[in-house]
């Protein structure tokens, strides 16, 4: 559980909350159902349109690794391929096959095999770089519907303050309810700021770094499942892999 995402979220809204409070305003004002209609429902509509329905929906799952990110550890791995050396250098290449089963990272089960397999070590890296480059492509697509939401929220938000100034023009003929309908269709501008700033873009920023994390470890593998394709001595992968951590 990624306790930073959440405090962030808390201590966002939070402050916003808190500073109308001080300011003498009510909490009641901020919340507005139209407004929220428009603001949120037209952000959605517009990232549909943008985004291809496999993306869209890859993309609303990996919402929740901003608070509970895959698991990823680069001294975990280091250790794995350390191990995989050990056992390679003393039972050959084929000792490693009975782990392929087990191995619960496909990107490595694929290397794994790749080893066990005979496969050249400049093969081993061109396919593995191929299919991490894929992965990351594919990843970081997904991501970017949330900076997509972000850009169109604050312009989505004004829009919605137009659409309830509209509203108190054609009333005009009541002046006691010019201030609060004027106050209730800024809502919408709030919204649409709030949601970009404060979630949209936080969102996709956190999403691309946990994806340039999991790349990183992947290009650690790739190196690792390289070297003992080469042969390299186990205390020499290690400290090669070291360099990935910093």
């Amino acid at each position: 559980m990624d306790l930073l995402s959440i405090l962030g979220v808390i201590l966002a809204f939070g402050a916003i909350l808190g500073g109308n409070y001080l300011e003498g305003g009510h909490v009641e004002a901020l919340f507005n159902g139209p407004a929220a209609v428009i603001v949120l429902g037209g952000t959605f509509a517009a990232i549909m349109l943008q985004t291809p329905r496999k993306a869209l929906f890859y993309g609303l799952r990996m919402l929740g690794w901003v608070f509970s990110p895959p698991y990823l550890s680069l001294e975990d791995g280091i250790d794995k391929i350390v191990n995989w050396s050990m056992r390679a250098r003393k039972e050959g290449l084929l000792g490693l096959e009975t782990l392929v089963p087990k191995e619960p990272d496909a990107f490595a089960g694929k290397g794994l095999q790749l080893l066990v397999d005979g496969v050249e070590p400049e093969a081993i890296r061109s396919v593995l770089e191929l299919e991490l480059i894929a992965k990351e492509n594919h990843d970081l697509a997904a991501a970017k519907i949330y900076d997509g939401m972000g850009g169109y929220s604050p312009t989505i938000g004004i829009i919605g303050a137009v659409m309830g100034l509209i509203h108190v023009m054609s009333n005009l003929a009541d002046p006691s309810s010019l201030g609060t309908g004027i106050a209730t269709a800024f809502v919408a501008t709030i919204y649409g700021v709030a949601l970009a700033n404060l979630l949209f873009f936080p969102i996709g920023s956190k999403l691309k770094s946990i994806i340039q994390s999991q790349s990183q470890y992947r290009e650690m593998l790739i190196e690792g499942i390289v070297s003992i394709s080469e042969g390299e001595n186990p205390r020499a992968i290690e400290l090669k892999l070291r360099g990935f951590v910093h």
